[in-house]
């Protein structure tokens, strides 16, 4: 009996092919999360708007208002040592010795119920003014540049009760 060797152990094998990863869904995937995530981002970011404008340079516009009433000129200034309130008004001038104007409260937190209540009364005094700058020592938390413009912006109390004080906010830097 002869011994014979199969053609198919003869030939050289060829290597199999190593199959290729479909990444086709994977990438569907991805590109769908993306899309998700870009609407979601745009649509989130309509919630936490502030109407906030930048100091403008040139001329000032023609037609806003009447030209012989004083301009209050406010100015809030955010520290450490508490609010100073500034303006052209008896009512916004300095403190005396440089101290804030509001004060912090005695466990060392901003009053802004006592912004909110000055701001009140400039607001009888100048009905028609809406402008306010807002400055800030670097380090103040973003929280507190927040809520006093909160206090700026509106009185305090109920949603039906609330009214508009000074509600063109203007950042500055110091």
């Amino acid at each position: 009996m002869a011994f014979h060797h199969s053609r198919r152990k003869l030939k050289p094998r060829e290597e199999e092919e190593g199959g290729e990863l479909n990444i086709v869904p994977y990438l569907d995937i991805l590109m769908n999360l993306i899309i998700f995530m870009l609407l979601s981002i745009t649509g989130l970011t309509a919630f936490g708007a502030l109407n906030v404008s930048a100091p403008t340079y040139g001329a000032a516009g023609l037609g806003q208002g009447d030209a012989d009433a004083p301009k209050l000129m406010l100015t809030v200034l955010i520290s450490h040592k508490g609010l100073y309130v500034r303006g052209n008004s008896p009512e916004a001038a300095p403190a005396e010795g440089g101290a804030p104007t509001v004060p912090l409260k005695a466990d060392g937190t901003q009053d802004f119920a006592a912004l909110n209540a000055r701001m009140v009364k400039l607001k009888a005094a100048f009905p028609q003014e809406t402008k306010v700058i807002v400055a800030a020592d670097p380090d103040i938390p973003y929280d507190s540049l927040i809520q006093t413009m909160d206090a700026l912006r509106e009185t305090a109390g109920s949603a039906s009760e609330r009214k508009l004080l000074f509600p063109d906010v203007t950042l500055s830097a110091l």
